[in-house]
């Protein structure tokens, strides 16, 4: 008789129970000291390595839910030429793809967001650094996957009603059929972690901004007293 196989260890989570959703945390990742490295050797997401083209993973444009399509097509109505390296693309094609408005256009093979590094406002998403200029917060400005990456949450819906709400890291599958061809994925490479605090730290206002404030409070209550050293004896 062939021995049972070993059960799966149970996922590393940190479970907070909101009565509507429950919410599940991947404390591994929460509580590593991943840090976006674009600029600093990021090698992008493409089928082969390209740190020197500085796109991050803004290669295939961004996918805008349509509920705030409306709202980024307003906010680059705001952009300045100084501000947006493609402002003369978007003022003559727009922003988006095509009429449904669900990807942003691809300019020069990257996001039309996307300024280039010899562009003299700065390199880097338009609607990032303008966020920055008028002293907001980029999670405003910028389309949700790209501001909530890499961070992603997987929602299942329960007979009772009640949402269960996992919070993981984006992985390579994330990316459907464009993840096996990539040569680089930074969620899944040591480069990344570099960071000089936790995750659940340094994207602070990103997860309160999907979990709701009383909740993150707890969530960094409660990984901030597990990274706390035992007291002497």
């Amino acid at each position: 008789m062939e021995p049972e196989p070993e059960p799966e260890p149970e996922a590393d989570l940190e479970v907070i129970d909101a009565t509507d959703v429950v919410w599940r945390f991947d404390r591994s990742f929460l509580t590593s000291n991943w840090t976006c490295i674009w600029g600093r050797g990021c090698q992008g997401i493409l089928p082969e390595r390209a740190e020197h083209l500085v796109q991050g993973c803004c290669s295939f444009g961004a996918e805008v839910d349509e509920d705030e399509a409306p709202t980024i097509a307003a906010l680059a109505a705001f952009l300045t030429p100084e501000q947006f390296q493609h402002h003369a693309a978007a003022a003559s094609g727009g922003i988006f793809d095509d009429e449904t408005r669900s990807w942003t256009r691809l300019v020069d093979g990257a996001c039309i967001f996307l300024n280039r590094p010899d562009f003299e406002g700065g390199p880097g998403c338009a609607l990032h650094r303008a966020a920055i200029d008028d002293g907001d917060s980029p999670v405003d400005w910028k389309p949700s996957v790209c501001w909530q990456l890499p961070i992603r949450v997987d929602w299942e819906l329960q007979d009772t009603g009640v949402e269960i709400a996992t919070v993981r890291k984006w992985s390579r599958d994330d990316w459907g059929v464009d993840g096996p061809p990539m040569a680089w994925v930074c969620t899944e490479e040591p480069e990344t972690d570099v960071g000089d605090r936790p995750v659940f730290e340094s994207l602070a206002n990103e997860l309160t901004a999907i979990v709701g404030t009383e909740v993150y409070v707890e969530l960094r209550r409660r990984l901030s007293n597990r990274a706390e050293p035992n007291p002497p004896a």
